[in-house]
């Protein structure tokens, strides 16, 4: 396999799971001074104290200035190297409920150096790696499709992002961009510190296909609608400085809750249709 090469990462979790909630951690740029200890901690305590909550990485976790990149190098609170250290820390008590990590754009500011902060994160933390984005497939509980054994399938795709953008359809029109090159069920991208969770729908077919009786020879059916759903998450950071100058618009610091739903699960009669499985993001 080539490096680079987009590959996925699977997991399968406990048979007896109704549902399962993903938390994207991004964007915390620890080392900021305006980073939110407060909103974060609340965040890794909400994974601790939850059985099925589960966490994916998603890129500049740290604030890593240089003197040759944007931000204050010498306004950052603490140098890149203890950044590392100390989110190494505070990840430690949930590093067996993360699946999966990225990096973002403030980590590879070290790259010309050879450094790859991200990397060693993880492997500290003992969680797969792909700096570029990741697909995942996540399976728990029991009785898909009616079968005894068979586990309840979830896909999706987590990548930092990339660029500028300052309204929320240009956020957001990112990640719907990405949802035409990846199949998946949902697809979480972070960069822009901004929450925004919309639904795409396309066509695929049925299989089931049967005789079409006004053409001998040919075969029929019908098209089914597959929902996914496109996030952007959140950040750690108040408002101020950088943004604040640069006319960007404060941020969304409460972090969005994905809920991979099956049948079997409570929340299922909250919805009026009934598919297959469901994916709902709380905010």
């Amino acid at each position: 396999m080539s490096i680079g090469e987009l590959r996925w990462y699977g997991k399968r979790f406990d048979s007896q799971w109704n549902e399962m909630r993903l938390v994207i951690i991004s964007d915390v740029h620890y080392g900021n001074p305006l980073f939110s200890m407060s909103h974060f901690a609340r965040t890794l305590d909400f994974i601790v104290r939850n059985e099925n909550v589960y966490t994916f990485l998603n890129g500049d976790l740290l604030e890593t200035a240089t003197k040759s990149s944007k931000g204050n190098v010498y306004r950052q609170v603490m140098p890149p190297r203890q950044q590392r250290d100390e989110i190494i820390d505070l990840l430690k008590p949930i590093k067996h409920k993360i699946i999966g990590m990225t990096t973002g754009n403030h980590e590879m500011r070290l790259a010309d150096a050879d450094a790859d902060f991200s990397e060693d994160i993880s492997k500290a933390l003992e969680v797969p790696y792909r700096p570029e984005g990741m697909t995942l497939k996540i399976s728990f509980g029991d009785g898909n499709r009616r079968t005894k054994g068979k586990p309840w399938v979830f896909k999706g795709y987590c990548t930092h992002g990339y660029g500028g953008a300052r309204t929320k359809a240009a956020k957001a029109v990112k990640v719907e961009r990405i949802a035409a090159y990846v199949s998946g069920d949902f697809f979480a991208m972070s960069h822009d510190h901004d929450v925004n969770v919309a639904s795409l729908t396309s066509l695929k077919m049925d299989e089931r296909g049967r005789p079409d009786t006004g053409h001998p020879g040919f075969v029929t059916g019908l098209m089914t609608a597959v929902n996914a759903k496109l996030i952007k998450t959140n950040a750690y950071l108040k408002w101020g400085e950088y943004s604040e100058m640069g006319g960007f618009a404060p941020v969304n610091l409460s972090t969005p809750v994905i809920w991979l739903l099956t049948p079997k699960s409570e929340k299922w009669n909250e919805t009026a249709d009934k598919p297959e499985k469901g994916i709902k993001v709380l905010v």
